[in-house]
């Protein structure tokens, strides 16, 4: 398994540099920067892991509009075309362990909760899709900020490749 302390291997991957764990667990940062720093870390270690390609970002979430009527307009429309409410944030479609892929729903680091028992930041329609997707075949993790969630991706894999 990969830890923090060994993520420092990975500074020369290409676009990781500039996401220093350090930097990487500021909770001043929003959910959307962390995102990027986990895009940015994906683009880079693409040679090494070419599963990495097909990693995305499922838009659910996040401002659509300066103004109440704009969003009203953009979440309207958005919901016409598919987009559900508590779909987790990332989906990395590679089979491992049993797992059929890996999604991460990603949260700020300052949410990350105290004690096992709080939620987390985590809405109850994360938490029913995350039950779905776990009874489907596929792992689903809650990650607080882009270190957290590069350690879970490089573990995930890591793990032994299904199907080969």
């Amino acid at each position: 398994m990969i830890t923090a302390n060994d993520i420092e291997n990975f500074n020369n991957i290409d676009n990781f540099k500039d996401c220093k764990m350090s930097t990487c667990n500021d909770r001043s940062h929003t959910e959307s920067w962390h995102q990027e720093q986990i895009f940015k870390f994906a683009e880079g270690a693409e040679r090494s892991f070419p599963e990495l390609r097909w990693m995305h970002h499922i838009p659910n979430g996040g401002m659509r509009g300066n103004d109440p009527r704009t969003r009203a307009i953009q979440g309207a429309s958005m919901k016409r075309q598919g987009v559900k409410s508590g779909v987790a944030d990332i989906f990395l479609p590679a089979s491992r362990s049993g797992y059929n892929g890996l999604y991460i729903e990603l949260k700020r680091p300052d949410l990350k909760p105290k004690k096992k028992t709080s939620k987390g930041g985590v809405s109850d329609e994360q938490a029913d899709f995350g039950r779905y997707v776990i009874k489907q075949g596929f792992k689903w993790v809650v990650s607080y900020g882009s270190e957290e969630a590069i350690l879970e991706i490089l573990n995930y894999l890591q793990e032994v490749e299904l199907n080969k």
